[in-house]
């Protein structure tokens, strides 16, 4: 459960952008949106091998 301590004279606005914040990091969409289809063991191991080349990629581009 998700609690957002919401002090005395704070905007609601900014406690409400706190509690997306969290719920954005406990990753719960994005598995609901994973669990919709199912994906082959191999589509998924050939996505994250993609996903790996382009950050590592990314990170070669940085330095």
């Amino acid at each position: 459960m998700i609690v957002v301590p919401v002090k005395e004279g704070e905007n609601i606005e900014k406690a409400l952008k706190k509690f997306k914040r969290k719920f954005e990091k406990t990753g719960i969409v994005k598995e609901l949106r994973a669990r919709q289809q199912f994906d082959k063991p191999s589509v998924v191991k050939r996505l994250k091998k993609e996903h790996a080349v382009y950050v590592q990629h990314l990170q070669q581009v940085e330095e």
